[in-house]
Protein backbone atom coordinates (compact mmCIF):
# COMPACT_ATOMS: atom_id res chain seq x y z
CA UNK A 1 0.00 0.00 0.00
CA UNK A 2 1.01 3.23 -0.87
CA UNK A 3 0.63 6.53 1.15
CA UNK A 4 2.05 9.15 -0.70
CA UNK A 5 1.43 9.72 -4.38
CA UNK A 6 3.89 9.50 -6.96
CA UNK A 7 5.87 12.73 -7.99
CA UNK A 8 4.85 13.66 -11.84
CA UNK A 9 7.30 13.60 -13.84
CA UNK A 10 7.14 16.86 -15.25
CA UNK A 11 8.27 19.98 -13.11
CA UNK A 12 5.65 22.40 -11.65
CA UNK A 13 5.66 25.90 -13.52
CA UNK A 14 6.69 28.34 -11.14
CA UNK A 15 4.12 31.61 -10.55
CA UNK A 16 5.60 34.89 -10.72
CA UNK A 17 2.69 36.90 -10.12
CA UNK A 18 2.80 36.72 -6.61
CA UNK A 19 5.90 37.41 -6.34
CA UNK A 20 5.43 40.86 -8.69
CA UNK A 21 2.68 41.65 -6.28
CA UNK A 22 5.09 41.38 -3.31
CA UNK A 23 7.60 43.17 -5.13
CA UNK A 24 5.46 46.05 -6.44
CA UNK A 25 3.79 46.53 -2.36
CA UNK A 26 7.30 47.09 -1.32
CA UNK A 27 8.44 49.38 -3.81
CA UNK A 28 4.89 51.43 -3.13
CA UNK A 29 5.95 51.02 0.24
CA UNK A 30 9.66 52.67 -0.24
CA UNK A 31 8.49 55.30 -2.26
CA UNK A 32 6.23 56.77 0.65
CA UNK A 33 8.65 56.26 3.22
CA UNK A 34 11.51 57.60 1.36
CA UNK A 35 12.54 61.50 1.44
CA UNK A 36 14.37 62.82 -1.72
CA UNK A 37 15.62 65.97 0.17
CA UNK A 38 17.02 65.76 3.42
CA UNK A 39 14.48 68.23 5.04
CA UNK A 40 15.60 67.64 8.66
CA UNK A 41 18.54 70.39 7.48
CA UNK A 42 18.20 73.53 7.04
CA UNK A 43 19.93 74.79 3.61
CA UNK A 44 21.87 77.91 3.59
CA UNK A 45 23.47 80.31 0.76
CA UNK A 46 26.97 80.86 0.71
CA UNK A 47 27.93 82.91 -2.19
CA UNK A 48 31.53 84.59 -1.97
CA UNK A 49 32.34 84.11 -5.59
CA UNK A 50 32.07 87.34 -6.63
CA UNK A 51 33.66 88.52 -3.48
CA UNK A 52 37.56 88.85 -3.34
CA UNK A 53 39.57 88.79 -0.46
CA UNK A 54 42.33 90.67 -1.57
CA UNK A 55 40.62 94.13 -1.70
CA UNK A 56 38.76 95.24 1.14
CA UNK A 57 38.09 95.05 4.88
CA UNK A 58 37.54 91.41 6.04
CA UNK A 59 34.05 91.09 7.18
CA UNK A 60 33.58 90.87 11.24
CA UNK A 61 33.26 87.29 12.53
CA UNK A 62 30.68 86.78 14.63
CA UNK A 63 29.84 83.49 16.60
CA UNK A 64 26.76 82.32 18.66
CA UNK A 65 28.13 80.26 21.41
CA UNK A 66 26.63 77.37 23.72
CA UNK A 67 24.31 79.89 26.10
CA UNK A 68 22.90 81.57 23.12
CA UNK A 69 25.53 84.88 23.13
CA UNK A 70 26.62 86.24 20.54
CA UNK A 71 31.17 86.76 20.56
CA UNK A 72 32.44 89.64 18.27
CA UNK A 73 35.33 91.34 19.14
CA UNK A 74 36.15 89.45 22.26
CA UNK A 75 33.23 90.76 23.71
CA UNK A 76 29.79 88.58 24.38
CA UNK A 77 26.59 90.08 23.50
CA UNK A 78 22.78 89.10 23.79
CA UNK A 79 21.01 89.45 20.48
CA UNK A 80 19.76 92.65 21.24
CA UNK A 81 22.82 93.50 22.52
CA UNK A 82 24.58 92.75 19.25
CA UNK A 83 21.79 94.03 17.20
CA UNK A 84 22.28 97.89 18.85
CA UNK A 85 26.18 97.34 18.33
CA UNK A 86 26.25 96.74 14.49
CA UNK A 87 23.66 99.30 13.79
CA UNK A 88 26.30 101.49 15.49
CA UNK A 89 29.12 100.14 14.00
CA UNK A 90 27.71 101.13 10.86
CA UNK A 91 28.04 97.20 9.54
CA UNK A 92 25.80 95.63 7.46
CA UNK A 93 27.55 92.08 6.12
CA UNK A 94 29.21 89.91 8.18
CA UNK A 95 30.28 86.36 8.71
CA UNK A 96 28.45 84.16 11.29
CA UNK A 97 30.09 81.04 12.94
CA UNK A 98 29.05 78.78 15.68
CA UNK A 99 30.70 76.81 18.82
CA UNK A 100 30.91 73.43 18.36
CA UNK A 101 28.33 72.62 21.06
CA UNK A 102 25.70 75.76 19.84
CA UNK A 103 22.06 74.89 19.27
CA UNK A 104 20.52 75.20 16.12
CA UNK A 105 18.02 76.77 17.47
CA UNK A 106 20.52 79.82 18.84
CA UNK A 107 22.07 79.96 15.22
CA UNK A 108 18.58 80.23 13.33
CA UNK A 109 17.39 83.09 15.64
CA UNK A 110 20.68 84.71 15.85
CA UNK A 111 20.39 84.38 11.83
CA UNK A 112 17.21 85.61 11.20
CA UNK A 113 17.54 88.99 13.47
CA UNK A 114 20.28 89.76 11.75
CA UNK A 115 18.46 89.47 8.43
CA UNK A 116 15.74 91.52 9.79
CA UNK A 117 17.77 93.89 11.01
CA UNK A 118 19.23 94.38 7.57
CA UNK A 119 22.44 92.63 8.27
CA UNK A 120 23.31 89.88 5.65
CA UNK A 121 24.91 87.13 7.34
CA UNK A 122 27.21 84.67 5.66
CA UNK A 123 27.03 81.34 7.36
CA UNK A 124 30.84 80.73 8.38
CA UNK A 125 31.41 76.36 7.73
CA UNK A 126 34.54 76.06 9.12
CA UNK A 127 35.41 74.84 12.30
CA UNK A 128 35.65 77.50 14.85
CA UNK A 129 37.61 77.83 18.10
CA UNK A 130 35.10 76.77 21.58
CA UNK A 131 34.90 79.57 23.79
Amino acid sequence: MQLVEPRPNRPLPIRITPLIDVVFILLVFFMLTTRLLPVDYLELGNNTESRSSVTGEPLPELQVTASGQVVWQDNRYSLGELLEALKAAGIREANLGTSADSRLADFTRTLSALDNAGVEAHWNRQSTNDL
